[in-house]
């Protein structure tokens, strides 16, 4: 794969209203395709997929966004933008852990975790380990490693004794980088009501069949075969392991309602069978 992991969102129709939001909002936004029913941008350097999925599911704050801001200027008007419809799930402020800080629920239901501080990319998936989860993502972090070949770990970072609910010695904050981009995860044991699924996935583009069969069988142990290229790991992240060669052929308009046709039936993609179609 030559192209970094990147996140995709389950909107109910919205994702070119979405789009255009973030676009105002970030200034370093851009929008990069507007094919229905996906909308793909980027921000802060990061590909934000938003795919208009229908009302099944909606984003939840199990997988969040860093972003990095320059001054405490920029941070306060991000802040201002996205909390027009938003709420906030920690206000903005100065934390131990950086200089100004702040997590924000948008009118989309996206999560951002603004921050003025160092971070190791501007921007960048948190996942964050809730309910049986809970205590497995210094686990999860290794086993990615294990799976993307670039895979390392960055900063550790762990609960104290006096952190309770959270048990001593788990993760509050780690750094992964794999499959061409960084991505941290946290253990949360907080009583809350969401967990990880399909309102936001983990999209890797593979380059051949030969990937494709590697990350498949690889992610899916423990978890769940989907279909249409997707799957659930053993943790309930869900990737969608996809080949480049899918979007020339859907951008054909010709070809495209046959390949939609072949791939609606596949669990894994299978590449020789999308290009007979």
């Amino acid at each position: 794969m030559s192209d970094p992991i990147a996140p995709c969102v389950w909107l109910d129709g919205r994702g070119a209203e979405a789009a255009a939001f973030y676009i105002a909002a970030f200034s370093d936004a851009r929008l990069l395709g507007g094919s229905p029913p996906m909308t793909t941008l980027s921000v802060g350097g990061m590909r934000l997929s938003l795919l208009d999925g229908g009302p099944l599911f909606k984003p939840n704050p199990s997988i969040s966004f860093f972003y990095r801001c320059g001054s405490e200027g920029e941070i306060d008007a991000l802040w201002k933008a996205l909390s027009e419809g938003g709420k906030p799930m920690m206000d903005l402020g100065a934390y131990p852990f950086a200089e100004k800080y702040g997590w924000i629920t948008d009118r989309f239901g996206l999560n951002w975790q603004l921050m003025v501080g160092e971070l190791p990319q501007k921007a960048y998936p948190s996942l964050m380990f809730t309910g049986d989860n809970c205590g497995r993502a210094e686990e999860a972090l290794g086993l990615y490693a294990s799976i993307f070949k670039d895979g390392k770990a960055g900063t550790l970072s762990r609960y104290g004794a006096n952190a309770a609910p959270d048990a001593e010695g788990s993760l509050n904050y780690a750094e992964l980088y794999a499959g061409g981009t960084w991505l941290s995860m946290m253990d949360s044991a907080r009583p809350y009501d969401f967990s990880f699924d399909e309102g936001v996935s983990l999209y890797v583009t593979c380059e051949d069949q030969a990937e494709i069969d590697y990350y498949w069988q690889r992610l899916s142990e423990g978890g769940k075969e989907g279909n249409c290229g997707w799957l659930e790991d053993r943790y309930g992240v869900r990737w969608q392991i996809v080949p480049r060669v899918l979007g020339e052929l859907l951008a054909d308009p010709a070809r495209a309602p046959r390949v939609v046709e072949a791939f609606m039936k596949m669990g894994k993609f299978e590449v020789e069978a999308l290009l007979q179609a």
